[in-house]
């Protein structure tokens, strides 16, 4: 079975910095790998003009998906990004406008 791709927004709360969510989700990976739902493959983390952060990571499986809204160890990491962060749709970011999106990368 192959793996599957997700882009994800993480709007930092009113009053939280990006640098604060940018903190957790370089701690997102590992913690998935560790539990054995994600692939080896680096994640692609980059910052919007607004300061949400987008990860474009790969999942083993649907299954891992949904292996993860069952573990105990992800859900609560879950909650602590919860938060500090919405998750919104791309389409709600300015540069999902463009027909060339360009966004800040930054390191894993």
């Amino acid at each position: 079975m192959n793996g599957v791709v997700v882009i994800v927004a993480y709007k930092p709360k009113p009053g939280k910095e990006s640098e604060e969510v940018l903190a957790l989700v370089r701690r997102r990976m590992p913690l998935l790998r560790g539990e054995g739902l994600v692939t080896d493959r680096a994640p692609v983390i980059m910052r919007c003009r607004d300061g949400t952060i987008i990860e474009v990571s790969e999942w083993k499986s649907q299954a891992a998906i949904d292996a993860a809204h069952k573990n105990p160890n992800v859900l609560a990491f879950w909650n602590e990004m919860f938060a500090v962060i919405d998750c919104v749709p791309l389409k709600t970011l300015p540069e999902a406008a463009e027909m060339f999106a360009g966004f800040e990368p930054l390191a894993e």
